[in-house]
């Protein structure tokens, strides 16, 4: 999830019934969804013992401090595992991941009934999931064609915060709303909900 350390895990295996001595160059970057780097943010290497028949697991950590301001609004990172079988000919594995944090920040509540004409107000939820404070936020509101920029308090670290928002559907049927919270630490965090809007 966005704002936390990624824990990731590698699984070395042996099949064979030889010993086998592992070298294992990890790295991580930042990428853009056309999967261009835009900034590494781990390079770490090990060596691995592995008897016959014997796995391993890997451990590594990636910081938020260590992501955080190199990610795009993509919110991807690519980590790749090199691994190298010592005393062979040269035996290499390139093992590879994308990675995409999810967003929990945005929620929606919608009344269990909306009616054309009637006016009715929303509940809009969002979150600061970083730990670290977050200013200049600001949530953008997208419905029947319209778009209102809201500015908000600061929120500090870890806080969850909510507004409600009040409108009249002109017409029956299915309504989209959008909403985009931004602030000066990560923007574009998108939420959306459909809204079957009754007859009166």
């Amino acid at each position: 999830v966005f704002g936390k350390d990624i824990n990731l895990v590698l699984v070395l295996s042996n099949l064979s019934s030889d010993r086998k001595s592992v070298r294992v160059d990890m790295s991580a970057s930042t990428i853009l969804y056309t999967r261009r780097a835009v900034a590494e943010i781990l390079k770490a290497a090990t060596s691995v013992e592995l008897g016959p028949k014997q796995g391993k697991h890997i451990r590594v950590k990636i910081p938020y401090t260590h992501y955080g301001r190199y990610l795009t609004t993509d919110k991807r990172i690519q980590v790749t595992a090199l691994c190298e079988v010592l005393h062979t000919h040269s035996l290499k594995l390139l093992v590879e991941k994308t990675i995409i944090l999810e967003d929990t920040n945005i929620i929606i509540k919608l009344p269990r009934r909306v009616v054309v004409n009637r006016a009715v107000s929303l509940e809009i939820s969002y979150a600061n999931p970083l730990p670290e404070p977050v200013s200049r936020c600001v949530l953008l509101v997208t419905l029947m064609n319209q778009q209102v920029k809201i500015n908000l308090a600061p929120l500090a670290p870890r806080e969850r915060s909510k507004i409600y928002f009040e409108f009249t559907p002109r017409r029956a049927g299915p309504l989209q709303l959008q909403v985009d919270f931004s602030c000066d630490k990560f923007s574009h965090v998108k939420g959306f909900v459909t809204i079957a809007v009754a007859p009166a």
